[in-house]
């Protein structure tokens, strides 16, 4: 039976996942996800309640079925013979180019990181996850993230890390509600919430942004609150005991 894995995303900026070309894919982040998940699977990133565009807890920021999944040094193949717009050009115009998730150059041993938002810090994290998920059936809200409907929140994960095992009794019903929204798949209905500026001094973390400008004062887009006290980790949340 297919798994719903659910998470928070910390950063949306269109890296992780990347969604654009035609393709979403989670290349980069999320480690544990991108090994456990099959095809077949669905993967669903909720909103952070320190989202750069407001609370936005409780709201659906993508939702990808996986149709594929490589290994990252076959994805770094792919993508160099058949989708070189998902490797990195840090220096484009087209803010997708500089998003582009096939961060690692397998071509060399060990593999060499090509300029991206992401670090040498981040690489034993991202190369952990060993596979690249990809979808051709997703929906992607980004900075108009969808409210989910109050039977469907017991599967957002606010905290970090994921949840897969307990939302096996609401697949079923998240993927008819989702449907039901009317959108059709693999069309952008929104934008990343965090914009990458060319020349900005700037460093995307899994878990924080460091260095840079995040954004000028952002708007409240959402507004539903999650129950419970919570500090701030990076742009996610962590709980602690009420």
């Amino acid at each position: 039976m297919p798994a719903l894995y659910t998470y928070c995303i910390p950063v949306d900026d269109g890296a992780a996942p990347n969604p654009f070309w035609g393709v979403c894919t989670l290349g980069i982040c999320k480690p544990k996800i991108r090994l456990k998940a099959e095809i077949g699977d669905w993967v669903v990133g909720t909103g952070s309640r320190n989202s750069p565009i407001g609370d936005c807890s409780g709201h659906v920021v993508y939702a990808m079925q996986v149709t594929d999944k490589i290994t990252m040094h076959q994805y770094d193949r792919f993508t160099s013979r058949s989708l070189r717009e998902k490797i990195p050009d840090w220096d484009s115009p087209d803010v997708r180019r500089r998003l582009g998730d096939s961060i690692y150059d397998f071509s060399r041993e060990p593999p060499t990181m090509r300029r991206s938002v992401h670090t040498v810090a981040d690489r034993e994290h991202d190369l952990g996850g060993q596979y690249v998920l990809l979808s051709n059936h997703f929906f992607y809200f980004g900075n108009k993230p969808v409210p989910l409907p109050d039977h469907l929140l017991p599967v957002v994960k606010q905290t970090q890390g994921h949840r897969s095992h307990s939302n096996a009794a609401h697949l079923e019903a998240f993927v008819e509600w989702l449907h039901r929204l009317g959108h059709k798949p693999n069309v952008l209905m929104g934008k990343p919430q965090f914009r990458v500026w060319p020349g900005m001094s700037f460093r995307r973390r899994c878990s924080k942004v460091v260095g840079g400008e995040r954004t000028s004062a952002a708007r409240p887009a959402c507004e539903r609150m999650t129950v419970g006290r919570r500090t701030r980790h990076g742009t996610c949340d962590t709980q602690r005991p009420d």
